[in-house]
């Protein structure tokens, strides 16, 4: 992807960057050569002003209709010129606000942030955590002392004119730094295709997938000619800048990872979650219901609210299952095996959703788990329930307290086919992702537990098959996404 530095007048712009392209904003805005036609381009707007319907408000206007990538997009721009939303959205970061400028004395502060950098290293965690709320360029953040606590007055783009003479070769680096690419250390020997974001949380305990399968990810793509890199939750605003997301995260509703994913598809990435499997997935409500109408056997179930307690004994017997409805990894599903037990749980889970599910209790040794990406089965594990317990996962007091129980690969082939076939048929209701069918045999019958949105793909057990073969196929599919929208002219 090549790149491109637009300014009001190259005559004032001060910097001497390297293979960069510099653009007067009239030149791009009105030349036919900076349209449509021209393809993966980064456009760096650093036009004087950004005020409404500008020059500079323009060029990132027009960036998008043509399908370039502007830097800064207007939705960022319209956040800046607006004090107020600034500082809404900057709330979250006060604690980092009250460390990093603890030792100021004065009442006021300017803190400027070049590409999500500053002079002082010090200032290089909040300003990279500004940059990634407010992705533009060149900014510069106002403090106010309010008695022993700062507070952000505003946050302003600022022109390439404003940059101090002695800050302009920090600049200059810092710039090169960015347009050549976020791992500049590292010499490429191909130009990658595709950028890809893979989000994850490196303080979660029982992450979907483990340190060695995100590297085994990672070798997949590069070897497709993709770029990764690993974002968290912080790089929320960095999103525009990829072309595909993979959520490597545990996803829920009402989370930052479905805002991830709304982002990303709004943006015109391809994103597995997307955000309609996980908001599907993730409502086991929903997922009882859709089960039922397409005649795809569950355990006995009945969807519990305030008034039909009294129908739980006689329609499921004890013991029965309770599930909060977005429950995951076993957490938000209990066991009740007495009437007191079960009016306690219903009436604790009752309080944080108006409907709860309730099924009868499938004793087995073990879960089989059929992973489906775009509507073909991947690969199918058998998750044995952990020692002593009655399912996969038993956890203690302590969020980092849990015991798993074994994980065994097997191949498409050695699986029992009607295991298949009705994962494929359950997935196929929700999408073309990636999902997890977790599905109880007991006897002859198979019933369908549940479909989850984000299944674990974790080295030295789902891989125990297929080896690199399961990361490359996984990667394939983003890759080939890809390329369609790309023929499409998507982008």
């Amino acid at each position: 992807m090549s790149n491109l530095i637009v300014v009001s007048n190259p005559h004032d712009w001060p910097l001497n960057i390297p293979d960069i392209t510099v653009v007067p904003a009239r030149v791009y805005l009105t030349e036919p050569t900076y349209g449509s036609q021209l393809s993966r381009v980064r456009v760096f707007n650093l036009c004087k002003s950004y005020r409404y319907q500008s020059l500079g408000y323009y060029v990132s206007l027009l960036a998008e209709a043509r399908g370039h990538k502007p830097f800064p997009r207007v939705n960022v721009i319209e956040d800046l010129l607006s004090p107020g939303l600034v500082r809404l959205i900057t709330e979250n970061l006060d604690k980092q606000i009250q460390k990093s400028l603890a030792l100021i004395k004065s009442e006021q502060f300017e803190l400027s942030i070049y590409f999500g950098r500053n002079v002082a290293k010090h200032y290089d965690q909040l300003s990279r955590q500004l940059f990634n709320l407010l992705p533009a360029p060149l900014l510069r953040a106002y403090f106010d002392r309010q008695g022993d606590q700062w507070r952000i007055r505003n946050i302003k783009a600022i022109a390439a004119s404003d940059i101090p003479l002695q800050h302009q070769g920090f600049v200059m680096q810092a710039a090169t730094d960015y347009f050549s690419g976020r791992k500049p250390w590292i010499q490429k020997q191909i130009v990658p295709r595709y950028d890809l974001a893979i989000l994850r949380d490196p303080n979660d305990p029982e992450p979907p997938s483990n340190a060695k399968a995100m590297k085994q990810f990672e070798k997949a793509a590069e070897n497709l000619g993709m770029h990764v890199e690993f974002i968290t939750r912080t790089d929320f605003g960095r999103l525009p800048e990829f072309d595909a997301l993979f959520i490597r995260d545990t996803t829920y509703v009402n989370h930052y990872t479905y805002r991830f994913s709304r982002r990303a598809a709004a943006e015109g990435l391809v994103v597995i979650d997307d955000p309609n499997s996980i908001l599907k997935c993730n409502n086991k409500v929903y997922l009882a219901e859709l089960m039922v109408r397409h005649r795809i056997p569950v355990p006995k179930t009945l969807l519990v609210h305030r008034d039909n307690v009294e129908q739980v004994i006689p329609a499921l017997t004890l013991p029965c299952v309770l599930k909060q409805p977005d429950s995951s990894f076993s957490l938000g599903v209990a066991k009740v095996t007495t009437e007191e037990e079960l009016r306690h749980k219903v009436h604790e889970l009752l309080d944080k959703s108006e409907l709860i599910v309730a099924q009868e209790y499938l004793p087995t040794e073990f879960d089989w788990r059929v992973a489906i990406l775009d509507r073909r089965p991947l690969f199918v594990c058998k998750y044995y329930m952990a020692p002593g317990h009655w399912q996969i996962v038993k956890h203690g007091a302590h969020k980092h307290d849990y015991v798993e129980g074994l994980t065994q690969a097997f191949s498409l082939e050695e699986a029992p086919p009607k295991v298949v076939k009705m994962a494929l048929k359950a997935a196929n209701l929700i999408g073309d992702g990636l999902y997890g069918v977790d599905i109880k045999e007991v006897g002859k019958r198979c019933y369908v537990i549940e479909i989850n949105d984000n299944p674990n793909v974790d080295a030295g057990n789902e891989d125990g098959i297929l080896q690199d073969i399961l990361y490359q196929q996984i990667m394939t599919i983003f890759l080939h996404r890809l390329d369609r929208r790309k023929q499409a002219g998507e982008w």
